[in-house]
């Protein structure tokens, strides 16, 4: 029987299902290699170390029954350590897909999604031919540890290639073409080991400087093309022989959903769910990862979630339908989250 979960990760996603988990009964352990985490404070027991350190590694694992993570960008030679000990969800197959752009294009086309047009970028060379080839406006982004705006350049022109691949210091690179898209919608899905597969409904997604800003339920999409989003979802979950939560991003066009991409673990467009379902993506990972049944992932409620970045939460505590969640974090800096507040109203569609 599980009673303790380990949580590789101890940002707001850990501590958001750190508190899920305690809603279970069971108790969580989190490695972090920064002090003081906010996932600390909710916690059972914080392991604080690099992930290069094997020795407390080996001791977080072996006072786990499970672990899981709460990012992707987790070192394949940790989970080489720590997978001989306890079994790790979801499994380092998905881990690694999505910790490279061009393996997880790779593998969506290979499964018969749509995705950007792309090249790989690895020299300055590459990425004139590429941009030839591609056209302007692009994306060119870092293959690996990009997030929130992070480690990507928008070119606008072709002259601007030097400059471009200058800023991302030499970083193995791909460039992606635009998508003439009318909106982003982002889809929660839960595959637990036997297979079976719970999707909350397609948010839509507002994005500033990179970062989400906001992610409305319903979306403004058609019921053919939420249909199209949970059968598509569905097809990766299984793909991967998935265990846990994903969330997927995808642009809607002319022509349907295609891919930006997938995040092997709770989604910030999913934090709508602790407000607007029974079951929120948070308790939804943890019962697929200790092995329950999954729950009820219908909504009840119409939903606005908005993300708090700095010290923008006294407005919005004003609103009575407005809750807030806080994520304990004791230093604001430009472009941070901390925290966001999910706006309910009665289920309208």
């Amino acid at each position: 029987m599980i009673k303790t979960v380990g949580i590789l990760g101890g940002g707001q996603l850990g501590r958001m299902l750190s508190m899920a988990a305690a809603r279970l009964g069971l108790r969580t352990h989190i490695f972090e290699p920064l002090a003081s985490p906010p996932a600390g404070d909710v916690a059972h027991r914080v392991f604080t170390a690099p992930y290069s350190d094997r020795e407390t590694l080996e001791e977080f694992a072996r006072s786990v029954d499970v672990i899981t993570y709460e990012f992707e960008n987790i070192p394949a030679e940790a989970l080489d350590i720590i997978e001989v000990i306890r079994p790790v969800f979801p499994g380092r197959n998905a881990l690694a897909t999505s910790q490279d752009r061009i393996v997880e294009k790779r593998f969506l086309q290979s499964i018969g999604l749509a995705v950007a047009p792309y090249c790989e970028i690895n020299s300055e060379a590459d990425l004139i031919a590429a941009l030839a080839t591609i056209g302007v406006p692009a994306i060119l982004k870092t293959r690996r540890f990009g997030y929130d705006g992070k480690g990507q350049v928008k070119i606008t022109a072709a002259t601007q290639a030097a400059s471009a691949f200058a800023a991302l210091e030499g970083a193995p690179a791909v460039l992606e073409g635009f998508v003439d898209f009318s909106r982003e919608i982002s889809i929660i899905a839960a595959r637990n080991a036997q297979g079976d597969i719970s999707c909350f409904d397609p948010g839509e997604n507002t994005h500033r400087g990179g970062i989400l800003h906001k992610t409305a339920v319903p979306a403004s999409i058609s019921h053919a093309l939420q249909t199209d989003a949970i059968l598509l979802a569905a097809r990766i979950l299984n793909a991967l022989d998935y265990i846990g939560v994903m969330g997927v991003e995808l642009f809607v066009t002319q022509s349907g959903l295609m891919i930006n991409e997938i995040a092997p673990r709770v989604h910030n467009s999913g934090h709508w769910t602790q407000n607007a379902c029974l079951i929120d993506q948070f308790e939804q990972h943890i019962r697929a990862v200790i092995g329950w049944p999954l729950g009820d992932g219908q909504r009840h409620s119409d939903a606005e979630m908005i993300n708090l970045i700095g010290n923008d939460i006294e407005a919005l505590a004003q609103h009575q339908n407005c809750a807030i969640h806080l994520y304990g974090k004791t230093e604001v800096k430009p472009g941070r989250k901390m925290g966001h507040v999910n706006m309910i109203s009665p289920k309208s569609a």
